[in-house]
């Protein structure tokens, strides 16, 4: 049996406040220290986004199949609702790509700090921070959409058939002047 309308549109926020959650736990560029506790919250949140967007392919295949198998209780809600679903995956892909990118800054910095210091050396580390503060932001940035677009297609609502309503001056009787 379909998800109701509010269903659908409470799965929609759901999954927004989840990415959004996930967003909210990346330090922002003057929180980011090169040590072991960022380590530890880039590897939670990959894991948060890796499931978040294994559930969101896993919905939209879902939802697609049963279109398929039954395309009488397809309604327009649920299609939106699986369109909003499978377009999000893009943005939350770019945004876990982007952590990974942010790992591999980390484990560069990390490496560099054991190197032999010298003026190469500093302007290495300068590159790899600001490529990990990039990436963090861009992870952010893609979040931010992935959400948006959730919060977009749960808030659109179908327009109920039209049904003309008769004006309260068409349905008065004509008033007779005595």
């Amino acid at each position: 049996m379909p998800l109701s309308d509010p269903d659908q549109r409470m799965l929609l926020h759901d999954v927004a406040d989840r990415l959004n959650t996930v967003s909210d736990h990346l330090p922002l560029p003057d929180q980011i220290r090169p040590d072991p506790a960022l380590s530890e919250i880039l590897d939670d949140e990959v894991r948060h986004l890796a499931r978040l967007l294994g559930l969101l392919a896993g919905e939209s295949a879902f939802r697609h199949r049963a279109a398929a198998r039954y395309p009488a209780r397809t309604t327009a809600t649920v299609r939106r609702t699986t369109l909003a679903l499978a377009s999000a995956a893009e943005p939350t892909g770019l945004a876990l790509a982007a952590l990974g990118a942010a790992v591999h800054h980390l484990g560069h910095l990390a490496d560099l700090t054991r190197q032999a210091p010298g003026r190469a050396r500093d302007q290495a580390i300068t590159t790899a921070y600001k490529g990990l503060e990039d990436r963090l932001g861009d992870s952010r940035l893609h979040l931010a959409r992935a959400a948006k677009l959730l919060r977009g297609a749960a808030d659109t609502r179908t327009a109920p058939a039209a049904t003309a309503v008769p004006s309260p001056s068409a349905t008065a009787p004509p008033s007779r002047s005595r």
